[in-house]
């Protein structure tokens, strides 16, 4: 599945509702930005997760829900929760 920012950013919003049990509706766009990522996993690998070493350009999401602030990454070809509650996921 390749995404848009718009979906990315729309699909973000969905797994975070989902993982912190708060509607959609209640989660804030904070930012979104174009970012330069270290590595395929887009400087989230899950653990154990193999990246290839290449800068991947793609899109920082921040959202904020009931005062916490909450980072995703992707590109077109993937989404990732950075360091959620001390681990990274690919969504």
């Amino acid at each position: 599945m390749a995404f848009t920012k718009e979906a990315a950013i729309e699909r973000a919003r969905q797994d975070l509702s989902a993982r912190i049990a708060v509607p959609a509706g209640e989660i804030s766009e904070t930012g979104v930005d174009d970012a330069d990522f270290p590595d395929m996993a887009l400087g989230a690998a899950a653990e154990g997760e193999m990246s290839g070493q290449m800068i991947t350009p793609g899109w920082r999401i921040r959202l904020r829900a009931h005062g916490q602030a909450y980072e995703y990454r992707a590109n077109k070809h993937q989404l990732r929760l950075y360091d959620f509650r001390g681990e990274n996921y690919k969504v």
